[in-house]
């Protein structure tokens, strides 16, 4: 049986079924005035952010970013990072297929929906400026947040690599100077069943402690027809983390560690045809299943540490440390024909770890301001699956019974990157922005695929025989590359900012984990297929995007009205195509397993417009302190392929951008009314998105129509904010809408059920919270 390494588990728990991997420091503000106006910012209700790696106004950061804190979070009863998706324009978040914890994410039409090592995110996920490296258990719980800031095109100047659509920053809370103690709870439907405890206490007067718990339960929203005691869209976590932070003078340091464990049930997919030999017609519940894997049970373990250090050298200058450690490992049943029959049934084993480290010096003068900075990464990321399409129960024998497809895939990444952004104020008015980073990133693979007869592989059973290695493949590149920023702002006065910018951002390049090198060609026609046409066969490049943004940012009357909006024009290259096809390993006429086939098959342009905004229309007009807010958030995108190569032939008029609706908004409002010493808010919102493709070929089923998402929230909180108690409504209208699938009929034949499968949002929950702080 397999030994596992260690595995990342992204969620942490001060923020999430764990949170918190690094701590939280802030950098010196070097002049009166703009410490100022930071200060005032922040008193004034005013969403401060660190985008640009230091403290500013989300007015004066001239990049496009939707900035959430955690009152908005509490109110609106966000309960987990994918919910945020619904709110921000341009914005996919989704809990990818087969998993309960796997992030799936885009932002403007750029991003990456396959887990398997040796795939890159195109999104950056962030938890306290550490970069989590793989999407498994990113899925992350939210609680004890200060905010979240979703950036919005490529970042690949302040952070780096795989950033190429955009950057996501989960800044967790720091600790309070007064001994504190929070309960919260969370009662609903479907058996949700949540409790947190928070406790924290100033040990002297430059030391701090501080230590959460969490256990977060829910039912499933379907059942496994087919093993007992099994649902369906469940959740089952404990999580527990310990923080210390110590504040002297101008040294402030932040070591939290943080375990997490989730034994929730396989979430499995929903059959939209019926099976070709079993008695299987469609099930009417889109939750439920009658998946028969279970060779290896469901389960996610992640634990690891930070240490945030900064220190301020002088008033003009801080010198900052980030050091990050991760281990996770999962195992997961992913039965893709969700049948009792292992027509194609693929468990997985995933493990992670990690270790990162970055420098940072902040400077902030008279007129300049900004950073320099290094940054190394050392991660390993390991998957093993087999691919089972067995012939025995009630399937016709086909071939050989017990036919199991093995792949091992082990990829270790080391990358070192310097870099630097600084703004010039010209005038009080004109400022510019120029940056740029260099990286290194070494991406060393081995992919190995075996044939076994008898039953599933030596990982999770025994008795089966290994008959062909049909891939042996090892190989290590180095990716190169340069990512330059540059803006200007003109800001007529502190209520406007007009900035045109432009920036680069690329993903990392690699080997085809699923690839099979004895399908490599001989390319040069000598008869032989060399080993430098199998590396180029395996091998897949980076792919880039520049991107143009001309964005106007505005506080109008009297900070009553604050909008921003922007245009942006983007061109991206190379841009990677993970796929997959059937493959017959025994000859036998029928595919019995499936092979990557990954390629820079395609370069696209993705322009569009974002508008948000957020309106004070009344207050005091019911008592002292009632106020009425409007928000609206809007996305347009026009992405299309402009080449597209597949078998040497342009088909870009056929395919389209996965995952990307062309139409995002989300209106909403809250109206807070004074009641019982305290203020009750009623809140509601109306989310859209137009139609979207999970692939780049239509899929039937799969493709997903425009839909609308409704939710309502009722809180009451006291006037000292110790007690709150809310009741909350999501997805009103109980809409069902697929979010991930699995196509083995259509683009891909594979199994012999008509395998294809979806896995769907959240149907309408209503749950009830409650806090208490003392």
């Amino acid at each position: 049986m397999h030994t596992f390494r260690p595995y990342l588990r992204a969620t942490l728990l001060t923020g999430s079924a764990a949170a918190a991997l690094a701590g939280f420091a802030t950098p010196a503000l070097a002049q009166d005035a703009d410490a100022t106006a930071v200060s005032n910012a922040a008193d004034s209700g005013e969403i401060i952010v660190t985008a640009r790696r230091r403290e500013e106004r989300l007015i004066d950061v001239p990049i496009s970013i939707s900035a959430i804190s955690s009152e908005q979070l509490a109110k609106q009863g966000t309960q987990s990072l994918e919910q945020i998706g619904e709110s921000v324009p341009n914005l996919t978040l989704e809990v990818s297929r087969g998993t309960n914890t796997t992030l799936t994410a885009f932002i403007r039409g750029v991003g990456q929906q396959d887990p398997v090592a040796g795939f890159e995110a195109g999104v950056g996920l962030y938890v306290d400026d550490v970069y989590l490296n793989r999407p498994q258990a990113a899925v992350l719980d939210v609680y004890e947040v200060e905010r979240i800031e979703v950036l919005r095109g490529p970042q690949g100047t302040l952070y780096g690599r795989n950033t190429i659509g955009g950057a996501i920053k989960y800044v967790t809370a720091r600790l309070p100077d007064e001994t504190r103690l929070k309960v919260q709870g969370t009662l609903g439907n479907y058996d949700q069943a949540d409790l947190i405890v928070t406790a924290s206490t100033p040990i002297s007067d430059t030391v701090r402690i501080g230590a959460s718990g969490a256990r977060l339960s829910r039912g499933g929203f379907g059942d496994n027809l087919n093993l007992d005691g099994v649902e369906n869209y469940n959740k089952d976590v404990w999580a527990a983390r310990g923080t210390v932070e110590v504040e002297s003078g101008p040294l402030f340091i932040r070591l939290a560690g943080d375990y997490v464990k989730d034994n929730s049930d396989a979430r499995q997919g929903h059959r939209f045809l019926p099976g070709t030999f079993t008695v299987s017609p469609v099930l009417d519940n889109v939750y439920d299943t009658r998946a028969g894997l279970n060779v290896v049970e469901q389960e996610v373990e992640a634990w690891g540490g930070s240490l945030n250090i900064a220190y301020e050298l002088s008033d003009t200058i801080t010198l900052k440390s980030i050091t990050g450690y991760r281990e996770d490992k999962s195992t997961s049943p992913i039965d893709f024909d969700s049948l009792p029959v292992a027509d194609l049934d693929v468990p997985a084993i995933y493990e992670n770890d990690q270790i990162s480290e970055e420098l940072q010096l902040l400077y902030e003068g008279d007129r300049l301001s900004g950073v320099l900075g290094a940054y190394y990464l050392d991660a390993n990321a390991f998957t093993a699956f087999d691919v089972a399409l067995f012939t025995t129960g009630a399937l016709p024998a086909v071939g050989l019974p017990g036919l199991t497809a093995q792949t091992l895939g082990d990829v270790n990444t080391k990358t070192w990157s310097i870099f630097g952004d600084f703004t010039y104020d010209l005038t009080d008015q004109l400022s510019i922005s120029l940056g740029g980073r260099y990286t290194n990133d070494k991406r060393s693979s081995r992919v190995l695929r075996t044939t076994f007869i008898g039953g599933y592989s030596d990982l999770f059973a025994e008795g089966a025989i290994p008959i062909a290695v049909t891939s042996d493949f090892e190989g290590s590149e180095t990716f190169k590359e340069f990512t330059p920023r540059a803006s200007i702002s003109f800001k007529p006065n502190s209520d406007h900012n007009i900035y045109f910018t432009y920036s680069k951002g690329f993903k990392g390049g690699g080997f085809d984990p699923r690839g099979q090198s004895t399908n490599a060609r001989d390319t040069d026609g000598d008869g032989i297929v060399s080993e430098a046409e199998i590396f180029d066969f395996m091998r897949f490049l980076p792919e880039t995007v520049d991107s143009f943004e001309l964005g106007w940012k505005a506080s109008l009357l009297d900070r009553r009205l604050n909008i921003s909006l922007a245009g942006f024009l983007s061109d991206y290259k190379n841009i990677q195509i993970p796929g997959s096809r059937g493959f017959d390993t025994d000859g036998d006429g029928v595919s019995d397993t499936f092979v990557g086939v990954t390629t820079n098959a395609a370069k696209a342009s993705i322009n569009g417009i974002e508008f948000e905004a957020n309106a004070l229309v009344g207050r005091d007009f019911a008592g002292d302190g009632s106020r009425l807010n409007f928000n609206m958030a809007v996305g347009y995108v026009d992405a299309k392929y402009d080449e597209y190569i597949s078998g040497g032939v342009d088909i870009s008029d056929l395919v389209s951008i996965q995952n990307t609706p062309e139409w995002t908004v989300n209106w909403g409002f809250d109206l807070g009314v004074p009641v019982a010493s305290g203020m009750l808010d009623l809140l509601g919102s109306i989310s859209l998105r137009s139609d979207s493709q999970q692939f780049e070929f239509s899929t039937p089923f799969l493709d997903q129509d425009g839909f609308a998402l409704a939710n309502a929230s009722l809180v009451w909180t006291d006037d000292l904010d110790r007690y709150s108690i809310g009741v909350h409504v999501k997805n009103i209208f109980d809409k069902r809408y697929v979010v991930a699938g699995y196509d083995f009929e259509f683009n891909t034949v594979l199994g012999l059920e008509n395998n294809i499968t979806g896995f769907y949002g959240d149907p309408r929950r209503v749950f009830v919270t409650a806090s208490f702080t003392m």
